[in-house]
């Protein structure tokens, strides 16, 4: 019985498997979309765990020891001044800010152990929100960058125009700047401090322009901090700079210079400053700080800390698991039921 040529070419079974492959709805098939590509997928044996604990607490409980030993040599004096220099109530407090009386306090801060040059001088303000959403956005980059967007004072407000005049620098971080200031001596001799690079080098090439200087700033009714010499650019004007680049925490230390020379032990620093600053409207608290470095920095116990715990846990860990494996182990499935150990032919 001879077959019949029409019936055989409409037959299914017949039918050219890559036409049914380009009449399909599912998505081509590729190593990449199915996650077939080479990869390293390790078996996470007993030994292979306990080793990588052990060797991150190897790592790790050196460096903390060394970062709290480098935190522990740094010297610093930390001294809180805004109660002292102005006796009395809360309320006899903000009077005395406010008011016209002279605001000198002179202070003496002992030297402990001997600190070495360069030794950075700080003021630390403790409840004070730099990073309030209102305060942070109320400054105009624009015009510290260039003078050609003086007028650039919309996001300033309120501290924006006065009698119709830009003011520059404008908004509430400039006008809010820190204006305490501090003269050191010892014995007879005084102190220089040294104020030059204690900002950013990028903050001065590319926030800050050469070309911008200071006008009517400070001059409406209500004075918020320190002035600013307009003979001088906004990116030589090294405390403006530091005070702009604004904290992320209510408690902040902002660097206000340097001292070049070597401080011995039990000398004793004459500190002349003036407290012009209000922290008493906000329950605030201002510190005065001077202190060394490491090769890790300022003091700060913290990361020395956070190693040590992290490489003693890592090793407690891996003693746990060696135990567990020495007296109740349990037996390792095989490897070759995994599914990127089967060969893919076979499905």
């Amino acid at each position: 019985m001879s077959s019949n040529p029409a019936s055989s070419s409409t037959d299914p079974g017949s039918a050219d498997p890559s036409a049914a492959r380009r009449n399909s709805k599912r998505p081509k098939y590729s190593r990449f979309t199915q996650q077939e590509l080479p990869a390293c997928k390790p078996i996470l044996t007993p030994r292979w765990v306990i080793s990588a604990f052990l060797l991150v607490s190897v790592v790790f409980i050196p460096i903390g020891v060394a970062s709290l030993f480098a935190s522990r040599d740094v010297v610093e004096i930390v001294h809180r001044y805004d109660d002292d220099c102005v006796p009395g109530s809360k309320s006899d407090k903000i009077k005395f800010i406010q008011g016209s009386a002279d605001k000198t306090c002179n202070r003496t801060l002992k030297v402990s152990k001997h600190m070495k040059a360069p030794i950075y001088i700080y003021y630390q303000l403790d409840n004070f929100y730099q990073n309030h959403r209102r305060y942070v956005k109320s400054r105009s980059d624009q015009q510290l960058r260039s003078k050609k967007s003086e007028t650039a004072v919309s996001a300033c407000k309120p501290e924006d125009m006065i009698n119709g005049k830009a003011i520059v620098p404008c908004g509430l971080i400039a006008w809010s700047l820190f204006n305490d200031t501090y003269s050191f001596s010892l014995g007879n001799k005084n102190l220089t401090v040294n104020k030059k690079g204690i900002s950013w080098k990028s903050d001065r090439d590319h926030k800050f322009g050469k070309d911008v200087f200071p006008k009517n700033f400070q001059k409406g009714g209500l004075r918020g901090g320190a002035t600013l010499n307009e003979s001088i650019p906004l990116s030589e004007q090294e405390d403006l700079i530091v005070w702009m680049r604004t904290a992320a925490l209510p408690t902040f230390r902002k660097l206000y210079g340097r001292i070049e020379q070597d401080l011995n032990a039990n000398d004793e620093i004459n500190v002349t400053l003036k407290n012009y600053y209000n922290t008493y409207s906000f329950n605030g608290k201002k510190m005065l700080v001077l202190s060394t470095t490491s090769w890790l920095g300022g003091k700060n116990d913290f990361l020395g800390i956070a190693y040590l715990t992290v490489g003693g846990l890592c090793f407690f860990l891996s003693l746990l698991f060696t135990v567990i494996y020495l007296f109740k182990p349990r037996r390792l499935g095989d490897p070759s039921y995994l599914s990127w150990n089967r060969n893919p032919g076979g499905r």
